[in-house]
């Protein structure tokens, strides 16, 4: 299944680096070279795939104990500054290297998903310590060669965010600005036609990205039971996409929030332009101050709740009670780990650093606790994960195909980050590392339940 995606754009255009340098009769690079080739042929003697580098002054380098791949998966590894090299063994930093390619010092010629698979080996690199030793004084050697070049490409730390501690409300406000507050327009270059930024869900493997969006927004809408009249609230509502496809397709009232201010803009001209304004609206409101009690038939969460952080999520989940019906139907769609906790491990922290500041994940079943906690009374759990490898890798393929075009609205590191986080992300979900599932409960009431006694609901076709 997973096969049949779009494949990594082996022939991706190299940008030009970020940090240029010519070693043209440079003795200092050329020595450089000579303590790079050492210190790399050392760090990757037990590298049981294959690695192409290629050095900044044109030198290519064969690394691993496996022979060439095809080349569909073929890639070949670009260090434009010898610092790189150095920074593997004297970097403290778990994401130096994904600095460095934010940057432009390291490129990637070829397969991006195959190279992003070199992280499984760096992770596993363990020295003995008289071989660290010699390692260190390699790289030393090569600082020592190229000392008189300095590197004048401009830092990452303005492509951090901010660090998330509380979750307060101020600080949850400001993640989700960090994130979506970059350029509508460069979402729109890779989203699909509605931009629904969450997991699609595929009927088909082959299936387009607008087809399994709208498909997703089906899904949702027949697994809430969504009809006419019914008062539905979506927390984190996005561009408008599902409170938009709801009022039209099942005549709901609708209500959407959202902390971004730009997401606002957008999902009310699209509520202006559909005509529906009576029916539908959408406001700047973190869901803690959602008012109302017993206010609404039906609630979705879609993509939101890995905001929220685990503390908070008693609170949240206790929120949602407040403002459903009772019987009323809650649809929680969100990302899992496989592990309890958000630990800090180089994933995390690459997440927290550049991407979600505020994003911290659990596993389901410590979810479906905290929901049964709250009151909830769970019907029905789906996995997604599948889906999920699948809508990224078109995400991935999309924001490639339109490079050029995104450097118009956003930076060129900014681009990469994106490209990084959402094929390392597609790989995560097919190993299982993380997971996404939609998890269907009700208000606990004392009488029998509205569902349908069956799934076949959810599936006409098979009806």
């Amino acid at each position: 299944m997973l096969d049949s995606a779009p494949a990594a754009v082996a022939s991706y255009p190299l940008p030009q680096p970020l940090l240029t340098i010519n070693p043209a009769g440079d003795a200092a690079l050329q020595r450089g070279s000579l303590e790079a080739t050492h210190l790399l042929k050392h760090l990757f003697r037990s590298f049981d795939g294959h690695l192409a580098l290629r050095l900044w002054n044109g030198k290519i380098l064969s690394l691993g104990q496996g022979a060439p791949v095809d080349a569909a998966h073929a890639f070949m590894l670009i260090c434009h500054t010898p610092q790189i090299v150095r920074a593997i063994v004297l970097g403290r930093d778990r994401l130096r290297l994904a600095e460095a390619y934010f940057r432009g010092d390291i490129d990637i010629e070829g397969s991006f998903f195959a190279a992003l698979r070199l992280k499984d080996h760096l992770n596993s690199i363990c020295l003995s310590s008289l071989d660290r030793l010699r390692a260190v004084f390699k790289a030393l050697r090569l600082h020592a060669a190229t000392r008189s070049r300095k590197n004048n490409t401009p830092g990452s730390s303005s492509l951090h965010a901010r660090v998330v501690k509380r979750h307060s409300k101020t600080e949850n406000q400001g993640a989700i600005q960090f994130h979506y507050d970059v350029s509508n327009v460069f979402y729109a270059l890779w989203l699909d036609k509605a931009m629904v930024y969450s997991c699609a869900y595929f009927e088909q493997p082959d299936d387009t990205l607008e087809q399994a969006q709208q498909a997703k927004l089906e899904h949702i809408c027949r697994k809430l039971l969504l009809k006419s009249g019914d008062h539905f609230l979506d927390i984190g509502c996005g561009w408008g996409a599902l409170i938009i496809y709801a009022t039209q397709h099942y005549g709901v009232r609708a209500h959407g929030i959202t902390l971004s201010q730009r997401q606002l803009d957008m999902a009310r001209h699209r509520i202006a332009q559909a005509g529906i304004e009576d029916r539908v609206s959408v406001e700047l409101c973190d869901y803690r101050d959602l008012p109302g009690q017993d206010a609404y038939d039906k609630i979705a969460s879609i993509g939101m709740f890995e905001h929220v952080g685990l503390k908070n999520l008693p609170a949240y989940f206790a929120k949602v009670i407040h403002l459903l019906k009772p019987g009323g139907l809650f649809l929680n769609h969100g990302i899992t780990h496989d592990v309890e906790g958000w630990e800090k491990t180089s994933s995390t922290e690459f997440i927290n650093r550049y991407v979600f500041p505020d994003g911290q994940l659990d596993t389901i079943s410590n979810i479906q606790r905290g929901m049964e906690r709250a009151g909830l009374e769970i019907a029905d759990v789906e996995s997604l994960r599948a889906h999920y490898a699948l809508t990224l890798r078109h995400w991935v393929a999309r924001l490639e195909q339109t490079h050029e075009q995104a450097l118009e609205h956003v930076s060129e590191p900014t681009w990469r980050i994106w490209r990084l986080y959402m094929a390392a992300c597609a790989l995560e979900f097919e190993s299982g590392e993380i997971g996404i599932y939609q998890v269907l409960a009700s208000k606990r009431v004392r009488s029998p339940t509205a569902l349908p006694l069956t799934r076949r609901y959810l599936y006409p076709a098979v009806a």
